[in-house]
């Protein structure tokens, strides 16, 4: 029989980040088998260090940081540091879409060349039209049939007129695979809401959310706050810097609807709280009910996808469907997204629990499927007694 492992309070208190708190925040509950489970990864040379977080029943159960946000210069990491997110931008993404459809503005069944006409011409690969359009559901299920890179070194409009001038690569609708949908999603929210995706976003969802640490371009005293993100090295348990290929924070140039953002666990914690909460947050409505209904419901059909097994799509968010392997502590209906550099973000809609993990690390052969997700997942739900 599991036991509840006792919580113990971590005394130090730390700064808001950003300055714009008079004084300290408050103090958050820590797990220590959560810290020690973190730990070996650090000592083992997996990672540089970890910020990691639960959520249970509407609170913050575990908040607590292990290991260096910088090894050169031993700088600890702290629970407030800041992270590429990578492709946990996403959801937050899709969020924005059903706001949008919440006012009326759009409908995720519109085509896409409703809003951008250049997608009406689009063929496949073997130069035939295809049998549909595409429509922003499918933009953003990953059922579009666009690919390629998600990456871009432009402005958002000019990476989505260059995706208008790539061959799709199936009929739409008809398989899954993971693509620079989101992409075309956001630039549609750009047209709709008549201002650029980071000001949509900041007015609509960080702003009454309070993620004063979220955004595509972090200035220079944010940058300092950025974990260092870490390779593999030569050696075993050797890391090296390693390149953020996605959004490299002092130079880039627009907003990436699918893997831009830079964030903090406790951000991430309240906009998974938010829609954990049907669209509210401490009494702000962001999004509504039906809509957070929609986005965390299976809409991919019994199409494969990924990655890790058992999974669906939903809009703009994966789905557990069948729990197994790294997922088998979570509940079916469980909903989240994982990024490219290790982070996850997860919340069991059965046990009220949101987990929260931040790590820098590349070249891992399936961040969604790591030792480190896995590992801090059933910690966590052995240490709750979910």
């Amino acid at each position: 029989m599991r036991f509840l492992l006792p919580l113990v309070l971590a005394f130090s208190v730390f700064p808001f980040a950003l300055g714009q708190e008079t004084a300290v925040q408050k103090t958050a509950p820590t797990i220590a088998a959560i810290d020690n489970a973190m730990e070996s990864f650090v000592e083992n040379g997996t990672i540089s260090g970890a910020v990691t977080l639960v959520g249970h029943q509407g609170k913050i159960a575990h908040l607590s940081a292990v290991g260096l946000a910088d090894i050169e210069s031993e700088k600890e990491m702290k629970p407030f540091s800041r992270f590429a997110i990578a492709s946990m931008t996403k959801p937050i993404t899709a969020t924005a879409v059903m706001i949008l459809q919440d006012e009326g503005k759009l409908s995720i069944d519109d085509k896409v060349s409703k809003y951008l006409p250049a997608f009406a011409k689009l063929k496949l690969k073997n130069g035939e039209s295809p049998s549909r359009e595409i429509t922003i559901r499918d933009a953003i299920t990953h059922t579009s049939g666009l690919a390629g890179t998600q990456v871009f070194d432009s402005t958002l409009a000019e990476a989505v007129d260059e995706l208008s001038g790539r061959p799709l690569a199936f009929e739409p609708g008809t398989k899954w695979q993971y693509s620079p949908g989101l992409n075309v999603a956001g630039r549609i929210v750009e047209i709709v809401a008549e201002m650029p995706l980071e000001d949509f976003l900041s007015k609509r969802i960080f702003e009454p959310l309070e993620m004063k640490n979220t955004t595509f371009f972090p200035d220079k005293k944010q940058q300092r706050m950025i974990a260092t993100l870490y390779g593999p090295g030569d050696d075993d348990g050797s890391l090296v810097t390693a390149e953020n290929h996605i959004a490299d924070p002092a130079s880039v140039k627009g907003p990436n609807p699918s893997g831009g953002l830079f964030s903090s666990a406790r951000d991430m914690f309240r906009f998974y709280q938010m829609v954990l909460n049907e669209g509210r947050f401490r009494g702000k409505r962001i999004v509504s009910k039906e809509a957070v209904e929609q986005m965390t419901s299976p809409q991919t059909d019994d199409l494969e996808t990924g990655f890790t097994p058992g999974n669906c799509w939903g809009l703009g968010w994966c789905i557990v469907r069948q729990p197994q392997e790294v997922t088998a502590m979570l509940s079916p209906g469980t909903f989240g997204h994982g990024g490219a550099f290790g982070t996850q973000g997860w919340v069991d809609p059965q046990t009220k629990t949101i987990y929260v993990l931040m790590i820098q690390r590349t070249k891992l052969p399936n961040s969604d499927a790591s030792d480190m997700r896995k590992t801090f997942q059933q910690v966590a739900s052995d240490s709750l007694d979910l």
